[in-house]
């Protein structure tokens, strides 16, 4: 039985360490709680946990690589988006917290924040709270579809995941080709797509 906990967390801090948007965690657990009957608040708990440190360790290394990867002025742009946002005190948390919320891939948050060189415990706080209770939230709703329906796995491929998995992949691609310095500066949009060293 052990080993079926320690796979939720495999899973969930698999899926929340890589710093490119996969299928929610929750999915993962879902189906995990599902597969194997376990106790579905020790599957909420683990899950969050597993999700918690891989964000938190994203957090710290995503600098590194971004540094090998992205051309000074790509990591400047970020790092000033991330001053703007930590200026924003409260307002900030609010937002960390209600994206959280949403079941949205957390991924470019994450990322944005560690390439802005944001320590983890600005973020992590508030993704907690959000995270807690969307996944038990998620996780709960999921236990109830497979004890009523057949029909898990179409769920777990809905237009809802993918809808959300594409937004990821917007966001991380606006994270990384709007020129965020001169819209929020000189409310000028632009892209800049020559970033890479």
């Amino acid at each position: 039985m052990f080993w079926q906990y320690l796979l939720v967390f495999i899973a969930t801090f698999l899926t929340d360490v890589i710093p490119f948007p996969l299928p929610p965690a929750f999915v993962f657990m879902v189906f995990l709680q599902i597969t194997f009957k376990l106790n579905i608040w020790w599957v909420i708990i683990i899950g969050v946990i597993g999700s918690i440190i891989g964000r938190t360790i994203l957090t710290l290394y995503i600098p590194k690589i971004s540094s090998q990867i992205f051309k000074p002025s790509k990591n400047e742009d970020v790092q000033f988006l991330g001053a703007k946002m930590k200026s924003k005190g409260w307002k900030s948390q609010a937002f960390i917290l209600a994206y959280s919320l949403l079941p949205l891939p957390t991924t470019p948050l994450f990322i944005a924040g560690g390439m802005a060189k944001m320590k983890p415990y600005y973020i992590i706080p508030m993704f907690i709270v959000g995270k807690f209770t969307s996944d038990m939230t998620a996780v709960l709703m999921g236990k109830f579809a497979a004890e009523n329906t057949e029909k898990l796995i179409h769920g777990m491929l809905s237009w809802k995941s993918i809808t959300g998995l594409a937004l990821g992949f917007i966001l991380i691609f606006a994270l990384l080709f709007v020129d965020w310095r001169t819209l929020i500066q000189k409310k000028k949009f632009m892209l800049k797509f020559k970033i890479w060293k």
